[in-house]
């Protein structure tokens, strides 16, 4: 049984492993564990073990994996295949690993090192037991090394000796062969096989019992214990059985009556359910004819809700019906449809309202077909049917005008329209009044138009200020449900409901059935409990009830203008925000009618106005049309709440235009009027003190001619003003109908306050200018033909200019009442103006005085004191001095007079103080002093005899000079 093979004294894992097992040191003293040769040996005999094969070939790891290349050994496993480049080099620390000491592991070591000596001590009171005694292991290393040695066939699951090949492995017939003359050896061989094979049970056996003694103390327990088992288990199942019986008893007196009534009322329930489905899917079926009975009669909203209730039922109760696969995406295209139907018919809607009949009717055009289909936009969200009617009015606007001109020109039998092709041109053709009863017509149409615009976009509006008080509302009504559904859930307190068949619950059953008994016409009772009936039995009865009692949404009536009520349903997909967009669309829209209006006449303006018309109109006729157009803008104004720039605007620039050639001619007129004007004294017509006496009264108006009669009366020679006389040339008396006239044009057109009074002032300044050159500057001489400027000239100049500058004050107050406050400014020109005129009149008092002066100069410088007396030096002085007053005396005021006189005599007294001095005259009383002192008295007595200088005071002593 011991037959020497060269097997290994370790346990082999496989024939691999043999290049790698290390050398068995022989110095230790273990005696190798003998086994049996192999029972499937893959020599033919048991001699061919001994001869050496490649599998005997070994050698050690590290000579398999030193390379004899190499000029030197690595140290370094991983570096021995990395070839003869790779040269060692030092690894650079990294900076962002710190270096590691003792120092690191210091706290753990002082966190431990308590546990650490509780551990040892523990170790040395209580020392480890091992799982397995010594003896145990090694018995049992012994008995896993003995069992190693029975090959492997013998352990396989599947191991049978029927099957040829694992017999001929266990029993290889070359040991049963007995020709050859080896019969002594096989024998043997075939004892050695049995001897082996012993030797294999021998092994198991004790293995086995050796096992059955570690496990006899269980084993034996289990054994006496059997028979108790028995009798427990038999107990066991007779206390099962009378269980059974008892539950049986109970569930067929107290369970099954019951649970058959349960299944009858579920099964009535889903036969209520079935009933009610099909009931449902006979209205959803009828859909469509329905649909298309409501958009004949124009019932969009009813359509659209119609359509909205089927999507959802479809969605919601009856998902999944075969039947009504496709239904879904033809009622999307019939919406679809329903879209393009709206959109035309509020087209045609938009077109019959605003191109019917222009009379006083204010009306909406069929209001419910407009909230109808406001609410079917609206539902869409096709909010571009304001554009739509946007465009409408402004096709509108441009036939309104077309029309009206068409209308006025057929009316005109001076116009041929056969010749005059173009309605532009026949339009040009028209004079003032005609065109301006034309214009008047077409403002009065516009007027109509705006009215019904606004009434309608009024119902518009009122339409989607419904929806968004309904939807606010909503909202409202949903936080209040909610907070309620909480406090509610908060407050229910939770029961047990108990399985029964079909995975349903009891508590489920019992709402059921009461369930079926209540309408379930909303949306929020059939969400309220996802296992009741989609709707009851009497709730879907008619096709045509689907709309009102099916349609699942909760609607509300609202009033809208007209008395129309409309139902506004909870499932509009516009949100607040957009909903005020909306009416502030609607509203901006209102203001587009009143602009589109106001660029229509404009284009009209314009287009009468190329050839210059608008500009050739008198101060009446633009005064007319002026007004008319400032209460058209002001009536749209107040139709449609802003006031449009783009007519105001055109208004302005005709203004404009006007006031320039309104000024141009007036300017015109007055350099004419001066150029031909003579200086003399005017007589003045009863008209113009008429004026005049308006004026006084407050009245700045150009009075109204008064009958022939009064015409008749005499001019008079003054003009009274305020109950001074004012001798004035005729230009003057012009000028301030000139002057009234701007006054009144700023009264009747407004706009132009500012133009008119810059205007204004540069006609003053021109009068002012002008005639200083004509009068002081003698340019009259040249102008008018005059032989010299008289001294009647100036004060008639020095009049005129007076009478203006008593004016200035009433004009600039009649201006200030019609500026607005930031632009007093521009009253200074007044001031100017009058500061001007005042230099002016002072001027020409300078001018009459430098007149005598020069004459005194003249005559006094020949004076002689002798005889006789007077001189004829001083009765020359008297009879200058006499005509002078006589040429001024009845053109200006006394007290004017006075102070001209007063200064004329300052400059005679310097005069003759200056001739005495020179002549060496003293007041001595002398012969000479005498003369002197008699011509003075002639002086002075003709001086004071004239008229309005008798109280003048000379103070003629001043001519002496004093005496040192």
């Amino acid at each position: 049984m011991a037959s020497s093979h060269s097997s290994s004294p370790v346990p082999q894992g496989s024939s691999s492993d043999i290049f790698f097992k290390k050398e068995v040191d022989t110095t230790k003293h273990i005696r190798p564990v003998q086994s049996l040769p192999d029972v499937c040996p893959k020599e033919p005999t048991v001699t061919d073990q001994h001869r050496w094969t490649v599998y005997h070939s070994k050698v050690n790891l590290p000579a398999a994996l030193n390379d004899p290349r190499l000029a030197k050994r690595e140290s370094d496993f991983f570096t021995k295949t990395w070839g003869l480049d790779f040269v060692d080099t030092e690894v650079v620390p990294s900076c962002y690993l710190p270096q590691i000491n003792k120092e690191h592991f210091a706290v753990y070591q002082q966190e431990i090192s308590q546990k650490e000596k509780i551990h040892e001590r523990c170790k040395t009171i209580c020392p480890p037991k091992d799982t397995f005694d010594r003896t145990v292991l090694h018995t049992h290393d012994k008995s896993r090394t003995d069992l190693e040695q029975v090959p492997k066939i013998f352990m396989k699951p599947d191991f049978a000796l029927d099957d040829s090949l694992t017999f001929n492995s266990v029993l290889p017939w070359s040991h049963f062969n007995t020709a050859g003359g080896k019969g002594n050896r096989d024998a043997a061989s075939s004892k050695l096989l049995q001897e082996k094979l012993s030797h294999y049970l021998d092994i198991v056996e004790v293995n086995i019992a050796h096992q059955i003694s570690l496990r006899s103390e269980a084993f034996f327990h289990a054994m006496t214990s059997q028979h108790e088992l028995q009798d427990y288990l038999k107990k066991t199942s007779q206390a099962v059985k009378m269980l059974r019986d008892k539950i049986a008893q109970i569930d067929k007196v107290m369970c099954e009556g019951s649970l058959h009534i349960l299944r009858l009322a579920l099964t009535r329930n889903n036969c209520v359910k079935v009933y009610n489905k099909l009931k449902l899917m006979a209205t959803v079926h009828q859909t469509q004819p329905t649909v298309q009975v409501l958009l004949s009669t124009s019932e969009f909203v009813g359509a659209l809700d119609l359509i909205a209730t089927t999507q959802e039922v479809l969605q919601q109760e009856l998902q999944g019906i075969h039947s009504f696969r496709h239904l879904g995406s033809q009622l999307c295209e019939l919406e679809k449809l329903i879209d393009k139907m709206m959109i035309a018919e509020f087209s045609t809607y938009s077109h019959s309202d605003l191109n019917r009949p222009l009379e006083d009717d204010y009306q909406v055009l069929e209001e419910e077909r407009l909230v109808s289909l406001v609410f079917g936009l609206l539902k869409q969200r096709k909010l571009n049917f304001l554009e739509i009617y946007g465009e409408e009015m402004i096709i509108t606007a441009k036939n309104i005008i077309k029309q009206c001109v068409i209308n006025k020109v057929s009316q005109v039998e001076e116009i041929d329209t056969d010749v005059v092709v173009k309605l532009a041109d026949q339009m040009r053709m028209l004079n003032f009044p005609q065109w301006f009863d034309l214009l008047k017509d077409i403002f009065a149409k516009f007027t109509i138009f705006l009215h019904r615009v606004k009434a309608t976009l009024a119902t518009i509006h009122s339409v989607v200020l419904s929806v968004l008080d309904k939807s606010q509302r909503t909202g409202e009504l949903e936080e209040i449900s909610e907070q309620k559904n909480v406090a509610k859930d908060n407050s229910v307190d939770s029961e047990v409901a108990y399985l029964i068949h079909e995975g349903m619950f009891i508590s489920d059953a019992f709402s059921e059935g009461e369930l079926t008994s209540l309408p379930t016409d909303t949306t929020s009772q059939r969400n309220a409990s996802p296992n009741s009936e989609p709707c009851s039995s009497d709730s879907v009865s008619e096709p045509e009830c689907t709309t009102d009692s099916s349609s699942s949404k909760e609607q509300t009536s609202s009033a809208v203008p007209g008395a129309v009520d409309i139902m506004v349903s909870e499932d509009m997909k516009l949100t607040d925000l957009e909903l005020g967009k909306l009416a502030n669309n609607i509203q901006e829209l209102l203001y587009n009618a009143s602009d589109i209006c106001h660029d229509r006449a404009v284009k009209f303006l314009t287009s009468r106005a190329k050839d210059g018309f608008l500009e050739k109109l008198n101060s009446t006729e633009f005064i007319t049309l002026s007004r008319l157009m400032e209460a058209f803008i002001l009536d749209t104004e107040q139709i449609c709440g802003r006031k449009s720039m783009s007519l105001l605007g055109a208004l302005q620039s005709q203004a404009n235009k006007f006031v320039n050639r309104f000024h141009e001619e007036r300017k015109t007129k007055l350099s004419l009027l001066l150029d031909n004007e003579r200086w003399k004294q005017a007589d003045v017509p009863a008209e113009f003190q008429d004026l005049v006496d308006c004026i006084s009264e407050g009245k700045i108006v150009l009075p109204e001619k008064k009958s022939v009669a009064a015409e008749e009366r005499k001019p008079a020679e003054v003009l009274i003003v305020e109950g001074q006389q004012y001798a004035v040339v005729g230009t003057v008396l012009l000028l301030i109908r000139i002057i009234l006239e701007y006054c009144q044009c700023v009264d009747n057109i407004p706009s132009v306050t500012t133009d008119m009074l810059t205007r204004l002032s540069d006609l003053l300044k021109y009068f002012n200018s002008r005639s200083c050159q004509l009068v002081l500057g003698a340019g009259a001489l040249q102008v008018v033909g005059l032989k010299t400027i008289t001294t009647k000239n100036l004060a008639l100049s020095s009049r005129c200019l007076q009478l203006i500058v008593h004016y200035i004050p009433v004009i600039r107050a009649h201006f200030e009442a019609r500026l607005p406050p930031k632009q007093y400014n521009m009253l200074r020109h007044f001031d100017h103006i009058t500061k001007d005129y005042h230099d002016h009149i002072a001027e020409i008092s300078a001018k009459l005085v430098a007149i005598m002066d020069s004459l005194f100069d003249k005559l006094l410088s020949k004076y002689e004191v002798k005889a006789p007396v007077p001189s004829a030096c001083f009765r020359n002085i008297c009879k200058q001095m006499a005509k002078m007053h006589e040429a001024i005396f009845d053109l200006l005021p006394e007290e004017q007079t006075q102070m001209l006189f007063l200064r004329i005599n300052a400059s005679y007294k310097l005069h003759l103080k200056k001739q005495l001095s020179h002549l060496n005259v003293i007041n001595d009383g002398g012969p000479q002093n005498g003369l002197v002192t008699a011509d003075v008295a002639f002086y002075t007595g003709n001086l004071q005899a004239l008229k309005g200088l008798k109280d003048l005071d000379l103070n003629m002593a001043e001519i002496w000079e004093q005496k040192r």
